[in-house]
């Protein structure tokens, strides 16, 4: 993977190459720990942290009008906002809608009223259009947690600058982690809401989510190590695993299908508050974890096609998997599964069984 040294380049040049396209620097040049930072014609000052990570703050006069309303409204309005994208290198819709995003800042055609951090994960990964090079960068988001692989470090080195970002963070933190599914799924956009340890859901972070087309949410109940549950583990965030369609090659996206979210975060971006109906004017379907399934011999197998959608439901003691002497089933009628996967190291996650469930 051959990429360009931006010590090659002076920085007007560097600054004109993420101007014109994000996502093509972000593929094609390494920054070596060049800390590059620059402003657009309106003032909003651009932070280039590393390699598919960039900072975004307001001018001076938006985050100052931004302050002035906090201190005469009863909310804070302020927020600090993390949209990641690329954990999984071959998941390509939510890289195009971060790279257009990304795009009208540094073009002045989109104004933040927050700042944002942009991080695309598994550059690498990106490169050859896979899901990962080593391991899956989305079970490596845990403090302590020994990697030596490329993942690994990269896991690392996300991890410091979400911390080192939310730590200065003023008003609400907020993390969307964006995918896509690499099976079809009969809910096709659903998010992931990580383990609260008894803390209240957020109507209002679901009523968002059903305004970005996202009505199908899983709510975990269990420690992980996914990137949206360290941010709320550690940080207070709200933060959520987005799945926004099906896993498709780089220009291959019906970018139509998601015009829903593009609208509503370009809204969170731009705007002190975001406007959706109430949470109990939405029509959401909510279901919770019954069954963590994982991988512990080699022999495991899954008891149905690979080209079954998530939330396809099975009947009570219908077998889901097997491996050695052991069988998985499932244990009530309509348990639904989502992400199987067969390949999956030993010791990971092999299947999510989930149930309905009402907030």
């Amino acid at each position: 993977m051959q990429k360009f040294s931006c010590n090659d380049f002076s920085d007007a040049e560097i600054i004109d190459l993420v101007k014109k396209d994000y996502l093509n620097f972000t593929l094609n040049y390494e920054l070596h720990q060049h800390d590059l930072h620059f402003q657009n014609t309106d003032g909003v000052h651009f932070n280039l942290i590393g390699n598919g990570i960039l900072c975004v703050t307001p001018s001076t006069s938006n985050r100052q009008n931004t302050v002035d309303v906090n201190k005469s409204t009863d909310g804070n309005t302020e927020k600090s906002i993390v949209l990641s994208c690329a954990v999984h290198g071959n998941e390509t819709a939510p890289i195009e809608i971060c790279n257009e995003i990304i795009r009208e800042l540094v073009n002045a055609e989109l104004c933040p009223k927050h700042t944002i951090l942009f991080l695309f994960g598994n550059i690498p990964a990106m490169h050859i259009g896979e899901r990962f090079v080593e391991e899956n960068l989305n079970r490596l988001f845990a403090k302590g947690l020994k990697s030596k692989s490329k993942e690994g470090e990269r896991a690392i080195e996300l991890m410091q600058c979400v911390d080192k970002f939310f730590d200065m963070a003023k008003g609400e933190k907020l993390h969307y982690d964006l995918h896509t599914a690499i099976r079809p799924s009969k809910n096709e956009k659903f998010a992931v809401y990580p383990f609260l340890h008894g803390k209240a859901y957020s109507k209002q972070q679901l009523a968002f989510l059903s305004a970005c087309d996202v009505n199908t949410i899983l709510l975990s109940q269990s420690p992980t190590t996914t990137f949206s549950y360290y941010s709320s583990l550690n940080h207070g965030a709200h933060a959520f695993t987005v799945e926004l369609g099906k896993v498709k090659p780089f220009g291959q996206n019906d970018m139509a299908q998601f015009t829903a979210v593009n609208i509503k975060l370009r809204e969170l971006i731009s705007n002190l508050q975001t406007n959706e109906s109430d949470y109990a004017d939405c029509s959401m379907d909510i279901f919770t974890v019954n069954q963590v399934i994982n991988k512990h011999k080699d022999d495991f197998r899954l008891h149905f096609g690979d080209d079954i959608a998530n939330f396809t439901e099975f009947k009570k003691d219908e077998i889901l998997a097997s491996e050695a002497d052991t069988v998985y089933k499932a244990q009530h009628d309509g348990e639904a599964i989502v992400f199987p996967n067969a390949n999956v190291a030993i010791g990971q996650r092999a299947i999510l069984t989930v149930i309905p469930y009402e907030i």
